[in-house]
């Protein structure tokens, strides 16, 4: 296919992260971290994110959120979550599989935790027969595109850290909230009260590998076994480690999430002369979501590529990335407009 708004995971690999990739691919290196790229990486991780934070390479997104759940909840506890998260919709049970902890999911506004929801499930604690919540994990950005405030994570947090529990974000796409927000990861996340987050990459450059950064130590007890135990340890670590000394190096990351947060802009201002189609959420990131015609919709797909997020309404998802163009968003308009 040309172009698809399905995913930010359809696109291909920034060709810098690529020549990262094969400048690395020389003479040898110890494996399992030990090599100088990781290091440089380690490095790299602690100037964004304070010198007390601990990065942790994995393969993918769902390795980062298992391992980052995984270091922080014993098989009786429970994890606080919106009903839109992906830990909850989108990861076949991993989560709870291998951390033996139960999922609560919980209404959300726009993806985002709803804290009247919040706290109406915090109860239990202290009784045997209730399985102990010890984490609150939410997405930023969110499941739809949409954006906590620094203080609004605050707030989370210092729930969390109110029954002695954690918060964990999930951060497949925390390039594009910090290229919104205009603000550096720590920002968002340590200086917020953040106690362990999985960064993404591969949906905005990256050809594969994720990190777990850990900002509250006690977190970091054991979690190298854990990594091992749930074979997210990679032997040629310095292969994940060039990419993101590249990627985290001269702001590549905001400017390609820059550009994707545009181009959704783009797309979202171009949709408002249909009469026939309704922006149901804020486009705050890379993400549009909207209410097209049901009986355009097949052909649509065929002709250029998205998926249909709620059914029952026929909302659709659009999502732009790095490589989406001014031309493949007026192309789209086009075809919509022929078809409608």
């Amino acid at each position: 296919m040309k172009h698809s708004f399905g995913s930010d995971n359809h696109s291909g690999v920034h060709e810098k992260i690529l020549n990262a990739i094969s400048e690395c691919n020389q003479d040898f290196q110890i494996a399992y971290g030990e090599d100088e790229y990781t290091k440089k990486a380690e490095q790299l991780f602690k100037q964004l994110f304070g010198d007390e934070s601990e990065v942790i390479f994995v393969f993918n997104g769902t390795g980062a959120n298992v391992l980052s759940l995984f270091s922080a909840n014993e098989s009786f506890n429970a994890i606080i979550c919106p009903s839109t998260a992906h830990i909850y919709v989108d990861e076949c049970g991993a989560p709870e599989k291998i951390t033996g902890a139960k999922l609560i999911p919980v209404k959300h506004i726009n993806g985002k935790i709803d804290l009247n929801a919040l706290h109406c499930e915090l109860k239990g604690f202290n009784v045997q027969h209730h399985s102990q919540i010890k984490t609150i994990s939410i997405s930023q950005p969110t499941e739809f595109g949409t954006l906590y405030t620094p203080e609004e994570i605050r707030k989370i947090a210092d729930v969390a850290h109110s029954f002695g529990g954690y918060l964990h974000i999930d951060g497949a796409r925390i390039a594009n909230a910090s290229a919104s927000l205009n603000l550096q990861f720590k920002s968002f996340t340590a200086d917020c009260g953040v106690d362990i987050v999985s960064f993404g990459g591969t949906k905005n450059g990256l050809l594969f590998g994720e990190a777990v950064v850990v900002l509250n130590k006690e977190l970091s007890k054991n979690i190298l076994y854990k990594r091992k135990h749930i074979g997210q340890l990679f032997s040629k670590s310095r292969f994940i480690a060039a990419q993101f000394i590249e990627y985290l190096s001269n702001n590549l990351y905001f400017d390609l999430a820059t550009h994707s947060n545009a181009m959704a802009k783009y797309l979202a201002e171009q949709l408002q002369q249909f009469n026939q189609v309704k922006i149901t959420r804020p486009v705050e990131t890379n993400g549009v979501f909207a209410i097209i015609p049901t009986k355009i919709t097949d052909q649509l797909i065929k002709e250029e590529y998205f998926y249909i997020w709620d059914e029952s309404i026929n909302e659709v998802r659009l999502m732009c990335s790095f490589t989406t163009t001014k031309q493949d968003i007026d192309k789209f308009i086009e075809t919509l407009r022929k078809l409608l």
